[in-house]
């Protein structure tokens, strides 16, 4: 099987601050219209330039995931009903009677239109959020995303990256077994077939794990150096105190209230947080093996995914109601031109990163 050339493939995060920036773009419209385009844009790219290998079939999961979120939505609209107003009644199920300390909480009762259309919208908006990080877990190979880890975050780098691939590889060994059951006409579905099935592949998962961490306790995974207390304790302060910083400073950001501190305080959060990674990255001392190397397409790849969450922000800022369409009174939503063309400049990964090819994991 052929692989890419190292050289060649984008950088995994790359995809993935394309990938987020078409997330942040989705969590600012609850347009269904907009919400659409970015899924369309997100299954192109994934369809256009995704490998053979095997977490890039995540992207399906990540689509049943979001319609599974988007039912549910639905579903608790209708069994609990919604705040919003309405006046076009849909259907009228039996209300169950709450006692009176549950005031505001109903079970059942009448289904309004616009409050149907209202949970459709919020739904809808969770999972283009969800599509838009299966599109990531399907064009991101996971292991060389580990390497580009900072050094303070390789051991929680390779649980995570374990765990991420083991799901892809349960699926590929279900399939796999499922197909020789085929061939050899025995029943591959129903409970019998589960039961037959699922002995070998949690097997053939035990056997991987142990497999991957002698190989990894070999190469010196979770060996740290010796470093001062004192190290210890300021690395730890600066990366809690830069989190905390970036939390307060995001929510200032989201709020009305904090827009004077919302930024001198997430800027100055995000630098103690990497200070304290760089810091914390000497316990690490390791080399890395070819580094990715950022060119022009993984530079525009990125910068395409993140000028689609600006241009979304500043776009819902300007006009909210082009990218929020009310739902009382019922009104059809409408596309915005330029918010769309936003959501278009999303598609340039598409034409602009290296042809895929088969990609073996590493």
């Amino acid at each position: 099987m052929a692989r890419v050339p190292r050289g060649a493939a984008l950088p995994p995060a790359a995809w993935w601050l394309w990938a987020l920036g078409l997330a942040v773009a989705a969590t600012r419209t609850t347009n269904p219209l907009v919400l659409a385009l970015l899924v369309a844009v997100s299954a192109y790219v994934v369809a256009a330039r995704r490998t053979s290998a095997p977490w890039s079939r995540s992207y399906a999961a990540f689509v049943r995931l979001g319609l599974a979120v988007l039912v549910i939505r639905l579903f608790f609209a209708v069994a609990l009903g919604s705040p919003i107003p309405g006046t076009h009644t849909l259907l009228t199920l039996p209300e169950v009677p709450l006692p009176h300390w549950a005031q505001g909480i109903r079970i059942g009762g009448r289904i309004s239109a616009e409050a149907l259309l209202f949970a459709l919208y919020d739904g809808l908006k969770l999972a283009t959020l969800l599509i838009c990080v299966g599109a990531a877990n399907a064009l991101a190979n996971p292991v060389r995303l580990l390497k580009s880890l900072p050094g303070a975050l390789y051991e929680v780098g390779v649980a995570v990256v374990v765990a991420l691939t083991f799901a892809p590889h349960l699926v590929a060994d279900v399939r796999r077994l499922r197909a020789a059951r085929r061939l050899r006409g025995r029943p591959d579905r129903g409970l019998s077939g589960l039961l037959q099935v699922g002995l070998p592949v949690l097997e053939g998962a035990l056997e991987r794990s142990v497999a991957l961490a002698a190989s990894m306790d070999a190469r010196g995974f979770g060996r740290t150096a010796d470093v001062p207390p004192a190290v210890r304790r300021t690395t730890a302060a600066l990366t809690l105190g830069g989190l905390l910083g970036v939390c307060a400073g995001t929510y200032g950001l989201l709020t009305a209230e904090g827009g004077t501190y919302g930024l001198p305080v997430l800027l100055a959060g995000l630098a103690a947080a990497l200070a304290g990674l760089r810091l914390g990255g000497r316990r690490s001392p390791r080399t890395r093996y070819r580094p990715d190397v950022w060119g022009l397409r993984a530079w525009v790849t990125a910068g395409s995914g993140i000028a689609t969450a600006a241009l979304l922000a500043l776009a819902a800022a300007r006009d909210p109601a082009a990218l929020h369409p009310g739902v009382v009174p019922l009104t059809a939503p409408t596309l915005p031109l330029l918010p769309a063309a936003a959501v278009l400049l999303g598609l340039l990964p598409a034409f602009i990163a290296p042809a895929p090819a088969s990609e073996e994991p590493s």
